[in-house]
């Protein structure tokens, strides 16, 4: 469990974080989604531990990040959204440096890169430079570098950036097994398609502030306030449909299109269906009526208003 309670953050007079409250279960896959400058990256680095925070509370794993970051350090790995410049270097000699500073055993570290190369599918990359590697493989790199030392979390600051479809797929592929191991997996991103497919939970974050939080199904159904329903009725029916939905406490706008009735709808799924047993027993001929989830890109629109200019 990672908890953050009225968190703030500072640079000068820029309030990066402000007042941000998160709750991120044990073992989801958490998706932190908002424009740039909202203060993803703040965030995500005072979870990791490398940044102070101002005020408020922090638990990851259990401990205080600014109390025994050390700790927390060994609980979590964390992969930053850029590379940085290794001259020199191969794909296996970064890996075992990287083992060296996270005081993996020296007569493990063979083993354990080995292990990560194989993971992320860079085995017959092993002796290549690494400034010589395409941009997925630096960043399946940068995500076996985060694993050296076993984290139970996982903290992957827009790992998708930059990443062409192809390259996107394996990573979404290597978050769902990471996830299957039993790690805790926290995403920050702006590609909201790649949440949307990668989340089990979700948080929009703007100007600083969690503007909203839970799973991706509950964010779909419940954070804007309304679902869109589609109903497909007899052609002959169409306007007595309408007249019949507008007249509806449950129902919002309604927009017809031939024999096709969308409406805004504010209810759970039992209202839906005592919304459809009504409209039956009204001999509305219904022959199709499906809840419409909300896509993340509708939900990010309208609970964001972006940022002026960039913040950390």
């Amino acid at each position: 469990m990672i908890e953050f309670e009225s968190v703030g953050k500072s640079y000068g007079s820029l309030k990066a974080l402000d007042g941000a409250e998160l709750r991120i279960p044990e073992g989801s896959v958490y998706g932190i989604i908002g424009p740039n400058g909202a203060g993803k990256t703040t965030a995500m680095s005072i979870m990791a531990g490398l940044l102070k925070r101002d005020t408020g509370k922090v638990r990851v794993a259990g401990e205080d990040p600014q109390r025994d970051s050390k700790a927390v350090r060994a609980a979590v790995g964390y992969m930053p959204d850029f590379f940085g410049v290794y001259d020199g270097l191969t794909a296996a000699e970064y890996l075992l440096f990287f083992a060296a500073t996270q005081s993996v055993r020296a007569q493990a570290r063979k083993a354990v890169v080995a292990d990560l190369l194989a993971l992320v599918d860079l085995e017959d990359k092993a002796d290549d430079d690494v400034n010589g590697l395409s941009r997925g493989m630096k960043q399946r790199l940068s995500l076996a570098r985060a694993l050296v030392h076993d984290p139970s979390v996982l903290i992957l600051d827009e790992p998708a950036s930059g990443l062409d479809p192809r390259a996107r797929v394996h990573l979404r592929e290597l978050v769902a097994e990471l996830n299957r191991m039993g790690r805790t997996i926290v995403i920050s991103s702006h590609i909201l398609s790649e949440l949307e497919g990668m989340c089990s939970h979700l948080a929009v974050i703007d100007h600083g502030k969690v503007v909203v939080e839970g799973t991706v199904d509950e964010l779909r159904n419940d954070a804007v306030g309304h679902r869109t329903v589609r109903v497909r009725v007899h052609e002959t029916a169409v306007e007595a449909a309408e007249r019949w939905l507008r007249d509806q406490p449950e129902v919002g706008s309604v927009a017809v299109e031939r024999d096709v009735c969308d409406f805004k709808f504010a209810g759970d799924d039992a209202v839906g269906a005592e919304l459809l047993r009504r409209a039956i027993g009204a001999d509305i001929p219904v022959l199709e009526w499906t809840f419409q989830g909300q896509s993340l890109e509708n939900i990010f629109m309208s609970l964001t208003v972006g940022a002026e200019g960039e913040q950390p």
